[in-house]
């Protein structure tokens, strides 16, 4: 995994607009939390943290998934009533990440999560394909997804105790 992150790293991403329209120099190198810590509330949407860090360059495969459950879970709190499929997608994708189930278990409940989410609206919506993704393994559209009924502030913090 990269502890670093360099103005041509951000370059090679083709982000949206440039680095040194943030104030990111072309000499820039620094290690993820410094990079966090200095530029989280520089970029243009809060989004962008995310959208750089939640790569396999910088994350391994248990610890996207991880924080994509996490988000999926943070999402599911502000649901009065989740429905049991996306909580049990949470769980499955967490246990799957830890070694404990199958990879049909998993797409069997990010389906099901799927399922759930196209039944729903609102908040509920949200939650339950955030779970989804959870089980897909996809940290960004977990994270993405979420925000609908979460804060971006929040998940970068706990992006952040990835790095640090």
């Amino acid at each position: 995994m990269k502890t670093q992150i360099t103005y041509e790293d951000l370059r090679a991403m083709n982000p949206c607009y440039h680095p040194k329209e943030i104030g990111i120099s072309s000499d820039y190198s620094a290690t993820i939390p410094e990079f966090i810590k200095e530029y989280r509330d520089k970029v243009k949407s809060k989004e962008d943290i995310l959208w750089v860090l939640c790569r396999e360059e910088y994350m391994s495969e248990k610890d996207m998934r991880l924080f994509a459950v996490w988000c999926a879970r943070e999402a599911l709190k502000l649901v009065t009533q989740p429905d049991l499929r996306s909580i049990n997608a949470c769980d499955v994708a967490e246990k799957y990440a830890n070694g404990e189930a199958t990879e049909e278990e998993l797409y069997a409940a990010g389906d099901a999560a799927g399922d759930a989410a196209r039944a729903a609206s609102g908040a509920a919506w949200a939650a339950a394909w955030a779970a989804s993704a959870a089980a897909r393994g996809s940290a960004s559209a977990a994270a993405w997804t979420a925000t609908c009924a979460a804060a971006w502030d929040t998940q970068i913090d706990k992006l952040l105790t990835y790095f640090e």
